[in-house]
């Protein structure tokens, strides 16, 4: 029986969120098949995170960020040439894309050596935005298999690429069981107050403003919020300006949540978009329930009265009536509701159902099962890789 094939993890990215950590989870907890990362990063703060996760990593080095930088190092030959060099030293016969970054350099550079491609789908971020999908479709046409982090995901890719469809597969990330085990739970407050927490980059897409007006209208509730993004001075003085600066504090963006996840009472969620949501599974597993609009892939989990509170629509006063009535229901129920949730996250949502996805996922790769497909254009006809730019797109 042959080897398992090696896997080069191609992450390009600026910043830390749950691809990343998704991606320490899977590579780290495979013994069997080697996996190492080819990094393109401008953040300190990620490369350090896959260093303490002792992870194999080429690094490139910091990169910029940006359109400009973002077209060269896709088309451009040295990137190309520096991917194609760490595929062919690890001996990988899988390249596996986790980013938009990385999905035409990884592919150019895969196709070169010879490797196949698994692409992973984090977000709908690539079939909604259009300056996105001419590049990621390019690269979608040329994958062996395709892996969509929820349902959700799968549908807007669907619905986007109707001819990938027999090429897509739902495996969720997962949560660390040992990692996220149930927390203590606080102290009963003297005043009768309800601590949420809400984990995620402070930028548009996770709605923490929504939050902050949803707040202003639950008197007896307080915000723990834990993450970094360019949106913390608006969000501040959206704060101030709410008068709810006495009951939301900014944690900042911290390595490791569960402390913050034992000190609150529920979990909250108020993004704008939403692929899955693993800072809510990984509070689901530390037993809090959850509060969250009904967003992108969440509604598969969080379900209404059983592991949490969805709100009936995505919209401010929603969300106000749903934290209402997590507020009012009590410590009893939220016990028991975050008892649900932690077991709904070890049937469906761990690191273990998560990395043997991915292992038949890649086994079937190394089978030869999952050709590179070809969408046919408006007249039926299989599109070919694009004539212009011959000497860069290989």
């Amino acid at each position: 029986m042959s080897e398992p094939s090696p896997v080069v993890h191609v992450v390009v990215a600026g910043e830390v969120g749950g691809a990343e950590r998704m991606l320490i989870d899977l590579a780290r907890g495979n013994t069997d098949r080697p996996h190492t990362v080819a990094l393109m990063t401008p953040s300190k703060r990620l490369r350090d995170l896959l260093l303490d996760a002792r992870l194999t990593i080429d690094d490139r080095g910091t990169v910029r960020e940006g359109p400009l930088p973002y077209i060269a190092q896709s088309l451009g030959p040295r990137d190309a040439a520096w991917l194609s060099q760490v595929i062919s030293s690890r001996r990988a016969k899988i390249a596996h894309l986790h980013t938009f970054g990385s999905q035409v350099l990884g592919t150019r550079a895969a196709r070169r050596m010879g490797s196949r491609i698994v692409r992973t789908e984090h977000s709908t971020r690539v079939y909604d935005d259009l300056t996105c999908w001419p590049f990621s479709r390019w690269s979608l046409r040329r994958a062996n298999a395709v892996v969509c982090i929820s349902e959700h995901v799968r549908r807007v890719a669907v619905a986007r690429a109707p001819w990938a469809a027999c090429m897509m597969q739902v495996v969720p990330n997962g949560v660390d069981l040992e990692k996220f085990v149930v927390a203590q739970w606080p102290d009963d407050p003297p005043d009768n107050r309800v601590r949420f927490v809400s984990v995620g980059r402070l930028e548009p897409r996770k709605g923490t403003d929504i939050a902050l007006q949803a707040l202003a209208h639950v008197p007896n509730a307080v915000l723990d919020i834990v993450g970094e993004g360019d949106d913390r001075d608006k969000l501040e003085k959206l704060r101030c300006k709410l008068g709810v600066t006495s009951r939301v504090r900014f944690l900042g963006f911290l390595s490791d949540v569960r402390q913050a996840v034992a000190n609150a009472d529920l979990a909250l969620s108020s993004a704008r978009a939403e692929g899955l949501g693993i800072a809510l599974l990984e509070a689901m597993a530390a037993g809090r329930a959850v509060v969250a609009l009904p967003t992108g892939g969440i509604p598969e989990f969080v379900k209404d009265g059983e592991t949490g509170w969805l709100a009936r629509c995505n919209s401010v006063e929603a969300l106000i009536d749903a934290m209402r009535n997590a507020a009012s229901a009590g410590r009893e129920a939220w016990r028991t509701l975050g008892n649900q949730a932690r077991a709904v996250v070890a049937a469906r949502y761990s690191t273990r159902a998560m990395r043997a996805g991915y292992e038949r996922t890649y086994a079937a790769v190394d089978r030869g099962v999952g050709a590179p497909f070809m969408a046919p254009d408006r007249e039926g006809a299989m599109n070919r890789a694009p004539t212009t730019n011959k000497t860069l797109i290989s």
